[in-house]
């Protein structure tokens, strides 16, 4: 465990005369002078008296604090741009105003090998493509050059980024590192994060035909975990970990059919741990998979930042009823509505159809910007099943303060509790699936059915929800005025909770 440092007392200032030199000074003058003397004085102390207020108002208010400035936060992590690699700073946290005063979280320095060691060879890190840009600045990726806020007297800008849909778990670790619920003293943890960059070495194994290859590392980790004395704590009951990629990426099963998932979640002492994950598994009986939004684009680090984004899609004109953006699929069950959703889209006036390609990557449907406008131009937001039930789009819509409409509760409903109300009516609509790809609902009249106000209440409590929807930049910090609560305050809550409630039922 890292030491702390002891910021060095500087030595108190004297003052500009001393009570012995006072009185040298008033024994050199004659009782002649006393008169002048006693003025002389007056004057010093009322000139001493106007300099200090001077002095105090000068320092308050007319010097601005710093920030985003290393040597005024020594305690920060400092992601450096186009660095893949964190710089760490070894410092305490301290917790000033967060909410969440009962909840520690202890951080294990794991062996490279788990997670920064694998970004030394980010070029293979996923089987379908170069992840190199994606993993530079603690997993946001690169800036966006054409950013959706184009105010120019904005600094929103700085605040998008090409970020990868399957990259959570690095932005995860990029913001705990800088949390201020972060503790380096084991003895005072609530809660153990274990980061772990699962998803990511998932994702260079699934043409790994030796499955003892694709387990070895996941093995290891568990190996590395069970010799810790604060795993026997309480045997990892107290412990979490988060995946960037879906549960059925780690839960290969003997019998089924094999896409080249590895088997980290059906490990016996990965079962005890809380497991955050893009996509749980919904028939899961115990409740150690629990859903994590996935991230999008906008890595706010201010306030201001996120207050300026929602005020300008709630601004936003909106002309089309509704939008699709994505690929037809083949072959999956669940994925057949995607056939029918495009078929309507494209007949519709009212219906803006982005239609994306897997093999163009030059498409709009690779562009952010191009994304977020679809989607700020439209009332909802059709979010069809793909791969499997979840979808990156669901969180672009929201932050683009577009209505989602599900044709899956699993797509959402089953996901993501701790985030979204416990009233599906309240931020979305839904469709069934069986009846939409049965050619039995016209989804453009089921939409035009909703009336006006409720349309606008839904689009509020979407806005409303996108702060803690939202991965704020792993820079931001409570000084600097982020104050707003994002996915990882949210999900630290939601886990102390979680994790008290199993402690106390043991």
């Amino acid at each position: 465990m890292t030491s702390k440092k002891q910021s060095p007392t500087p030595s108190p200032t004297s003052l500009p005369w001393t009570t012995t030199e006072n009185e040298k000074y008033s024994k050199t003058r004659g009782s002649k002078f006393s008169s002048i003397n006693f003025h002389f004085k007056c004057f010093l102390l009322f000139l001493v008296s106007v300099t200090s207020w001077f002095l105090i108002l000068f320092f308050f208010f007319l010097i601005p604090p710093a920030t985003n400035n290393p040597k005024h936060h020594p305690h920060r992590t400092k992601y450096e741009p186009n660095k893949s690699i964190l710089v760490y700073h070894d410092h305490h946290h301290q917790r000033q105003n967060h909410p969440s005063e009962d909840v520690s979280v202890y951080i294990y320095n794991l062996p490279p090998e788990f997670n920064l060691g694998l970004l030394q060879d980010c070029a293979h890190l996923n089987v379908y493509t170069n992840m190199c840009p994606h993993v530079v600045n603690g997993g946001l990726g690169q800036p966006l050059q054409a950013s959706p806020d184009q105010d120019p007297d904005s600094d929103a800008g700085s605040a998008w980024f090409a970020t990868h849909q399957f990259i959570a778990e690095m932005i995860f670790h990029a913001r705990m590192e800088n949390h201020p619920l972060r503790t380096w003293d084991p003895s005072r943890a609530s809660l153990f994060y274990v980061p772990f960059y699962g998803g990511l070495h998932a994702s260079s194994k699934f043409r790994e035909r030796n499955l003892t290859a694709r387990d070895e590392l996941a093995v290891r980790l568990v190996e590395f975990l069970r010799r810790q004395p604060t795993w026997r704590r309480n045997i990892g009951k107290d412990h979490f970990m988060v995946l960037g990629r879906t549960a059925w990426d780690f839960m290969r099963s003997d019998g089924g059919p094999d896409f080249g998932a590895n088997s980290l979640l059906n490990l016996p002492r990965v079962q005890t741990m809380s497991v955050l994950t893009v996509e749980r598994n919904p028939w899961e009986k115990k409740t150690s998979q629990h859903g994590l939004p996935y991230p999008s684009y906008f890595h706010p680090s201010t306030s201001a930042q996120m207050l300026t984004w929602q005020t300008k899609v709630r601004q936003s004109d909106r002309p089309h009823l509704f939008s699709f953006i994505g690929a037809p699929r083949k072959g999956l069950e669940k994925a057949a509505v995607r056939d029918e959703l495009i078929r309507q889209c494209g007949e519709s006036t009212r219906c803006e159809l982005l239609q994306c390609n897997k093999n163009d990557g030059n498409s709009k449907c690779y562009k952010p910007s191009e994304i977020i406008r679809v989607m700020s131009r439209s009332q909802f937001c059709l979010q069809a099943p793909g791969d499997s039930f979840t979808r990156r789009s669901t969180f672009d819509a929201v932050l683009a303060g577009c209505v989602p409409v599900f044709f899956s509760p699993h797509t959402a409903y089953t996901q993501y509790g701790w985030f979204l109300p416990d009233d599906p009516e309240e931020y979305s609509v839904y469709i069934d699936d069986e009846r939409t790809r049965a050619r039995m609902v016209n989804v453009e009249e089921e939409l035009l059915k909703i009336p006006r106000e409720r349309i606008e209440k839904m689009r509020n409590t979407v806005i409303d929800l996108i702060p803690r929807l939202t991965y704020k930049h792993p820079n931001a910090s409570e000084e600097d005025d982020g104050g707003f609560r994002d996915v990882v305050d949210v999900a630290l809550d939601a886990l102390g909770r979680h994790v008290r409630s199993i402690l106390d039922n043991k």
